[in-house]
């Protein structure tokens, strides 16, 4: 197995009780969680060596949020702490024709955000590590967080490690016109990538290639090779969700990779929390990919991590290996006994 550092600030996720709103309740449950947090969390899970690269408060609110990765199995050793606050987002679950709704807030603010890194860090994590993960979420943030996620990628790149980037593009967080300040950001990471989680919006809005393409399918089979090609990425990978009039949800996994597309066979299953899915899907592809295994395999394990992690409360999927590979049998679950 591989040795992985997810670099990404811990959010604390304060949710409403059941399906409430925010103006409806007068209570709050929190954890804590983020990208690179669930994304290392499932990869330790499946059998590697996790670290998180963040920046943590130097306070009891700190203090709470690294206990709770080393519960997760996620190694802290490149966690610094230093500044006052943390990232936190508000959470009211939808249901029916009401979407799920996230309210970020003080993120500009949180440690992670502010407070620089030592010098030598970068090529401190690049050495102990073979693989490294990158969010376009953090690239939202400011300069000090684009900075320091790039000097990472290249210190991790010059050592001949993997580095691994989800563009995930948030336009609450870009803003008006996100797409044109988010391209040239969008553009170095591509320049860095091995393994890229994106879809064809992510071509045709940040990176603004055209496609003739009459629907997302067919948009996606012109573009992805497009941009594998012009970037030099070795896969890759993404879903299509549909979600249907019965509240259930369908997933469709892809992974492109030696000028091959590989779809998994489309997954429905009913949603109890959708938050982390995404992350569940990512780490399952990177699980396979740094392993070896055949491409349609990955593809199909990751969709399975996916659908799973709708099956549990809270954004960090708790899938093991053993679970996923259950769940690709498609079967109902009765009590283990």
């Amino acid at each position: 197995m591989s040795s992985i550092a997810a670099f990404g600030e811990v959010m604390m996720r304060l949710e409403t009780p059941g399906f409430a709103t925010l103006s409806q309740s007068g209570s709050l449950a929190y954890s804590f969680s983020g990208t690179g947090v669930n994304v290392a969390s499932a990869l330790s899970r499946f059998g590697h060596e996790t670290y998180l690269a963040s920046t943590l408060p130097d306070n009891s609110l700190g203090d709470a949020a690294l206990a709770q990765l080393r519960k997760l199995g996620i190694g802290t050793a490149f966690v610094s702490r230093g500044g006052r606050y943390i990232g936190m987002y508000f959470l009211e679950h939808g249901f029916g024709l009401r979407p799920s709704q996230v309210t970020y807030t003080d993120r500009l603010g949180s440690s992670f955000n502010t407070v620089p890194r030592d010098a030598g860090d970068w090529e401190r994590i690049a050495d102990a590590v073979d693989a490294a993960h990158f969010c376009g979420i953090t690239l939202a943030m400011n300069d000090l967080a684009r900075s320091q996620m790039k000097q990472l990628a290249t210190a991790v790149k010059r050592r001949g490690g993997k580095v691994i980037f989800d563009c995930n593009y948030r336009p609450s967080l870009w803003g008006e016109g996100g797409h044109a300040a988010a391209a040239p950001h969008y553009r170095e990471m591509l320049e860095l990538a091995d393994l890229v989680f994106m879809n064809e919006k992510d071509a045709l809005l940040t990176l603004g290639m055209p496609s003739g393409g009459a629907d997302r399918l067919a948009q996606l089979r012109d573009l992805i090779p497009q941009v594998a090609k012009t970037y030099g990425i070795e896969a890759i990978a993404g879903t299509h969700r549909q979600v249907n009039g019965d509240n259930t949800h369908t997933l469709a996994g892809y992974l492109y990779r030696e000028g091959t597309f590989r779809f998994a066979r489309p997954s429905t299953f009913s949603v109890y929390d959708r938050v982390g899915a995404g992350d569940a899907y990512a780490s399952g592809i990177i699980h396979a990919w740094l392993r070896g295994d055949d491409p349609q395999y990955a593809v199909d394990f990751a969709t399975a991590a996916a659908a799973l992690a709708h099956t549990v409360h809270g954004d960090t999927p708790l899938a093991s290996e053993a679970d996923v590979v259950k769940a690709l049998a498609r079967t109902a679950g009765d009590i283990v006994r």
